[in-house]
Parts: C-alpha cells; sequence; structure tokens
C-alpha cells in the first residue's frame, strides 16, 4: 500500500455536499431513470468510498467500477449498494466477483459461458449485464450476436439476466458528424432491445448514457444513466450546460488541492530556478516553495504553458519547471511567507483554477487531470 502524504502540507480535499449536491441536481434533469454513480479510478482521482458514499447520500442508485479490485475495496469500506463491473472480467476471477456480491458484465459469448458455468458452480442466483457494442469498438457483444449470448445466460437458473447496455464514444461532441453517430448508436441500441423484446427477453435495467448521454440526449436515458464526470463538478464539453439551465441548478467541482508554502527566498534577476534553468527571472522577485510536484499529479508541461497557482487570493506563475516533490512559485515583489496557503485547484477569493483550465494547458482533459491525482496525496472529507 502506498503511504499517503499526512506528514506533509498537501492535501486533496473532497466536498460530500458537492458531490450529493451534483447528483441531485442531474437527477432532477434524468428524471425516472435510475442514477449509476461511476466511482472507477479511485473516484476519478477523489477517493473511491468518499465518492461513493457522497454519491449515495445524494440518492445514486447504484455504482459503477471499472476492475473487480475496485469493487472490492469498496465492499470493504461497507458499501452495500449494487455495484455494476464495466468491463468483462477474466473467468478465473469471475467466483471473486460474485461472491463480494459485484454485478458481471457480459461482452462475448465465451464471457457468456464463463459466467455461466461459475454461476452455477457457486450457486444462488447473480446479477448479470450484457453489453452491447453499438461503434465503440472497444469491449462489448456485436448486435448481431445478442442473441446466442442471451440464450446461454437464459439458460442458466443461476443467472438473473438484469441489464443491458451500451457506450457512447463521442456524445459530448457537438459536430453534426458527432450527433448523427451518436443517433446511429441509439438506434442500433434500440433495434436490439426491440428484438430481444420480440423473445419475451426484458431486461430490468436498460443504459447507455454517460455524463454527455444524459445530459445531451434525452432520449438515450432510458432506464439508467451512468454518470461519471458531471458527478465530480465537470461537463465534458461546454454545450452541455444547456441541460442545466433548465433547472438553474449547477454542478460544482467537488475536489480542491491545497498546500502550503515551506520555504520563501529572494532571488536576483537573470536567475534561473528550478531544473534545466529553463526560464530567466525578468525581475528580482520572491520565490515560494510548495511541497507539490509531477508525483502527485502536477503536470510537468503546465510550466511551459504558463499555469499559475493561488495564494493570498491572487494568481502567480510558476518561476521554474515542475519537479517530482515540488513547485517553485514566482510571487514578484508581494508579502509571501511559509505557512501560507496554496491553491492548486479551486477556489480562493475571487479566483478559481479548474481542472479545465490544466486541461486546456496541458493538451489533455479533464478526466485525465482528475484521475493523475497521485497516491500519496490524502484525500480530506469535507462538508
Amino acid at each position: 500500500m502506498q503511504a499517503e502524504g499526512v506528514h506533509r502540507p498537501a492535501r486533496a480535499e473532497i466536498s460530500a455536499s458537492a458531490i450529493a449536491h451534483n447528483v441531485r441536481a442531474l437527477k432532477s434533469i434524468v428524471g425516472a431513470s435510475l442514477f449509476c454513480a461511476v466511482v472507477k479510478a479511485n473516484g476519478y482521482g477523489h477517493g473511491a468510498e468518499l465518492a461513493a458514499k457522497a454519491a449515495l447520500v445524494g440518492g445514486a442508485d447504484m455504482l459503477a467500477v471499472a476492475i473487480i479490485d475496485e469493487g472490492i475495496e469498496l465492499r470493504s469500506s461497507g458499501v452495500t449498494a449494487p455495484i455494476l463491473l464495466l468491463a468483462e472480467v477474466p473467468p478465473d476471477t469471475i467466483v471473486a466477483a460474485l461472491r463480494h456480491s459485484l454485478t458481471l458484465t457480459v461482452g462475448s459469448i465465451d464471457g457468456a459461458r464463463a459466467a455461466a458455468t461459475n454461476a452455477a458452480a457457486l450457486g444462488g442466483r447473480h446479477p448479470v449485464h450484457v453489453k452491447v457494442d453499438t461503434g465503440m469498438h472497444r469491449m462489448g457483444v456485436a448486435p448481431e450476436d445478442v442473441d446466442d449470448v442471451i440464450d446461454v445466460l437464459t439458460a442458466c437458473e443461476a443467472i438473473d439476466l438484469e441489464g443491458i447496455y451500451t457506450h457512447f464514444s463521442v456524445a459530448d461532441g457537438s459536430s453534426a458528424e458527432d450527433r448523427t453517430f451518436t443517433r446511429d448508436q441509439i438506434a442500433r441500441f434500440d433495434e436490439v432491445v426491440a428484438g430481444l423484446a420480440k423473445r419475451g427477453v426484458k431486461p430490468r435495467i436498460v443504459h447507455a448514457a454517460n455524463s454527455a448521454g444524459a445530459l445531451g440526449y434525452p432520449e438515450a436515458r432510458w432506464g439508467m444513466v451512468r454518470v461519471g464526470l458531471a458527478l465530480y463538478g465537470y461537463l465534458p464539453e461546454a454545450w452541455l450546460a444547456s441541460a442545466l439551465e433548465e433547472t438553474n441548478d449547477w454542478l460544482v467541482p467537488a475536489l480542491t488541492l491545497r498546500a502550503n508554502v515551506v520555504a520563501v527566498r529572494r532571488v536576483e534577476v537573470g536567475e534561473r530556478p528550478s531544473y534545466g534553468r529553463r526560464r530567466a527571472l525578468e525581475n528580482a522577485a520572491t520565490i515560494a516553495t510548495v511541497p507539490f510536484g509531477y508525483a502527485d499529479g502536477y503536470p510537468r508541461r503546465l510550466f511551459d504553458a504558463g499555469a499559475e497557482v493561488l495564494i493570498n487570493g491572487r494568481r502567480y506563475p510558476l518561476a521554474g519547471m515542475v519537479t517530482m516533490d515540488m513547485l517553485l512559485v514566482d510571487c514578484g515583489d508581494d508579502v509571501v511567507a511559509p505557512g501560507d496557503e496554496v491553491v492548486l485547484l479551486g477556489r480562493q477569493g475571487d479566483e478559481e483554477i479548474t481542472a479545465d483550465e490544466w486541461a486546456e494547458r496541458a493538451g489533455t482533459i479533464s478526466w485525465e487531470i482528475l484521475c493523475g491525482i497521485g497516491a500519496r496525496v490524502p484525500r480530506i472529507l469535507v462538508g
């Protein structure tokens, strides 16, 4: 188990009230659809247990994770809500998943056979969801093979065919091409569901919408939505805010990265702080050292991209290259002292730095920024 830096003045504060608020705000939009809170990848960097429990308080009906170990971790923390595995797991791990009451995803005929065999051997009755590939081409049963998979599962008395679902690949896209493709995925999935209904097979939970699908495509909400990024207070793309305008209930970012200045020194004009001596100071400046680096999830490329931090309610640029454990901040002629609070992500006074800002500067997406927060950064529940 990797150590958390609890004796170091750097931390991630996770607002339970923000996550619960986001669930409630999104549930008011999706209406009667069940709400599945996606807490994989350590709750998108927020801490899986913290995120899961806050989402359940907010009204989430189900949780979803990517791998069995994530589900077992939640069970060990006392979570009893249904937990869906979002990928087909190796056959030799199925029994472990079922013993921890994790809901299997089946995405192939071989996966269906393995699920049936292991469920029957274990006994009892176990919920399973079938994933259909409607165009993502990452995992799932081809539409023409769904009947064969369903036959294997329904023939096993130990299998409860609880759900069927698909996943969108460009639901966040605003171009005409992206919207057409997403609607094509919806149509393909509709055909599969309708075909099963004609056979008398009607899984209780039909779902497809991720955060973007839930906000941008009302027709794709079906019986449940699977919300990841929006759960933590961020929109996949700005155009999706129009759905929130209907309720005037906005999402709230749940994570704030805070640290404290640990050292201050005056450095003369022309000096080149940090590794690589990448940039000369244009003026003499007070340089503040902050105990947070790329090992904690602060991308090195943010230096060249002009990233800033907040100290005493003001924005300050980095003074040199990001190092593994520390940042150097150019505070100019302002008075900054050891112990002063630094906000790397979040709000301080009237200023705010968001994961979207980091992502834009770093040429990536907010998902990667949030998931990249290092394991040694302690997650502290607030609110």
